[in-house]
């Protein structure tokens, strides 16, 4: 059976299955949709579609992508996507057949996170709690100041991604708050504790907010959001942030091209694990559904491991 809708409708049906009965987020979907736009245009150019591509086809696009010089990451990515693309289009039987099932990927490695150091970190912490109190700031510098701390304590204390992080609720800055309550990928919400040093930078900054009325929407109602904005999703966006935190990094004296929101997340685990954290337990607290997402860190583990073995056994080289 071969449907004659357009690569732009199937798309469209393909991406809400996914929101709705995989409870793919926003970045996912437009990551999905970008592919799958690159992937028609290729095939429009030779007359075809979604609907009738063959396997050869595929692998022309697959050779396409190579070309254009994309590295073997994002070729596997793009192919994951057109294999639950055309996966979806043979169970609601618009096709009679997969040409993507006997496609094999780009061999690749599995690179490691980049990780920065406790020391890192703790330079970084220290910067930003110097930028709140700055006696040359004005009140608004010394606002955005607090919130870049309040922002990066919470973010290293917890390992949240950076979208469940700029979304926080108000509500999660209560002083009596031990856990707060995150919504994550597929819309599942876990528990993740709080330290001291996160809570009180919370606390610090909503006074802040509270006092300069930063928290308030244009119709003077007190907002939602933790970290509030005069922006179409309410609140802070992820690239702002992740551009605070690279000006934050220079002033650190840290490249800031190796630090970004995600990076802080990998510090987040890393340091965990090395300090004896179980596997287990960091999976939980970064959400994440399948234990061999969080194996990536286990290289973690293998150095500890081999530390202690190192110090500790009886019969180890002195």
């Amino acid at each position: 059976m071969r449907s004659r809708a357009s690569d732009p409708k199937l798309t469209g049906l393909f991406l809400d299955m996914l929101a709705a009965e995989q409870g793919a987020g926003e970045n996912t979907i437009e990551a999905y949709r970008r592919d799958l736009t690159d992937f028609s245009g290729f095939l429009a150019r030779s007359g075809q579609s979604f609907a009738g591509a063959q396997t050869e086809k595929l692998r022309d696009y697959l050779a396409d992508l190579d070309t254009r010089g994309f590295k073997s990451s994002s070729v596997a990515r793009r192919l994951s996507a057109i294999r639950h693309l055309f996966r979806f289009l043979l169970n609601e039987r618009i096709r009679s057949d997969d040409p993507a099932a006997i496609l094999s990927g780009p061999k690749r490695g599995r690179g490691l996170p980049k990780v920065l150091s406790i020391a890192d970190v703790d330079r970084m912490l220290t910067r930003a709690k110097e930028l709140t109190e700055a006696a040359d700031a004005s009140l608004s510098q010394r606002l955005r100041a607090k919130r870049l701390y309040c922002l990066l304590e919470v973010l290293y204390a917890t390992g949240l991604r950076v979208s469940e992080l700029v979304s926080l609720p108000r509500s999660a800055a209560r002083n009596d708050a031990r856990m707060i309550v995150v919504r994550g990928k597929g819309n599942k919400e876990r528990l993740v504790p709080l330290n001291d040093a996160s809570r009180q930078a919370m606390a610090d900054y909503l006074a802040a907010t509270e006092a300069s009325k930063n928290g308030k929407q244009n119709n003077g109602a007190v907002s939602k959001w933790l970290f509030p904005s005069f922006g179409e999703s309410g609140h802070l966006t992820r690239q702002h942030f992740a551009r605070d935190l690279k000006e934050l990094a220079a002033a650190s004296g840290l490249a800031p091209r190796l630090v970004s929101p995600h990076v802080l997340r990998h510090a987040f685990a890393s340091h965990l694990l090395h300090n004896g954290a179980d596997l287990r337990i960091v999976q939980t607290l970064l959400g994440h559904t399948d234990i061999s997402t969080t194996q990536i860190y286990t290289h973690v583990v293998e150095e500890r491991l081999k530390s202690l073995v190192r110090d500790l056994h009886p019969l180890a080289e002195t």
